[in-house]
């Protein structure tokens, strides 16, 4: 009996959970192209790359849709539906960060990134990717898990969960690394701000990957 409520399940929130985190993954990618488009100054795609960044977002959301939407009902699940919204919620807020990102880039006409500090730009952002790219592999070991509830899978998802948050503290002292460099250059508060903040919206990406490890950690709690 078990069994076969466990099957219900696994056959729809999981898989499209494991979708969602691929668009995921695959709009990080295509960010990395964007910053470093925006940060050269003969790239002349930040707007199509920006617009791509868009479409995926919108696939996203519709994957979104429809895991909520065909959630079982009347079904006793392996683990709490809110616990399930939650980590939905927290896994999209990353792409929600990204597109943020971009959005907050193209409120000023030039390119005042100091040149000093482009290549830990690019560091900042690839270190928020290295954490990104472990949600799929999370989110298909937890699925295994549930199917079997092995206490060698679980400390597998455990571990992994244990990887993203040391790749989320490695991009927190990214960010804090190029902050306290560009404090220290002689360029106009406007443009200092714009910098400073931008570390910060990239940062939140990886901070809600970790959330989203969290979110995870609490279902194998259950």
């Amino acid at each position: 009996m078990k069994s076969a409520l466990l099957s219900v399940f696994l056959t729809s929130p999981f898989e499209g959970l494991i979708q969602h985190s691929e668009k995921v993954k695959e709009c990080t990618l295509v960010f990395k192209k964007a910053i470093e488009c925006y940060i050269s100054l003969e790239c002349e795609q930040f707007e199509i790359l920006k617009e791509e960044i868009d479409t995926l977002e919108k696939e996203a959301d519709k994957i979104k849709r429809g895991i909520r939407e065909h959630l079982p009902k009347g079904t006793i699940m392996p683990i709490d539906k809110f616990q399930l919204f939650l980590f939905l919620k927290e896994q999209d807020n990353t792409i929600d960060a990204i597109d943020e990102s971009l959005e907050w880039i193209s409120y000023r006409n030039t390119n005042n990134i100091p040149e000093d500090i482009k290549k830990q730009v690019v560091i900042l952002v690839e270190a928020v990717i290295e954490t990104i790219e472990k949600l799929p592999i999370m989110v298909l070991e937890t699925k295994k898990y549930f199917k079997n509830f092995s206490d060698g899978q679980r400390d597998i998802v455990k571990n992994i969960i244990r990887d993203i948050r040391a790749k989320e503290s490695n991009a927190d002292k990214e960010e804090d690394n190029l902050k306290r460099e560009l404090f220290n250059m002689d360029i106009d508060s406007t443009s200092s701000f714009h910098v400073v903040r931008l570390a910060e919206i990239i940062g939140s990406i990886a901070d809600h990957a970790e959330n989203a490890g969290d979110m995870i950690r609490a279902m194998l709690a259950k």
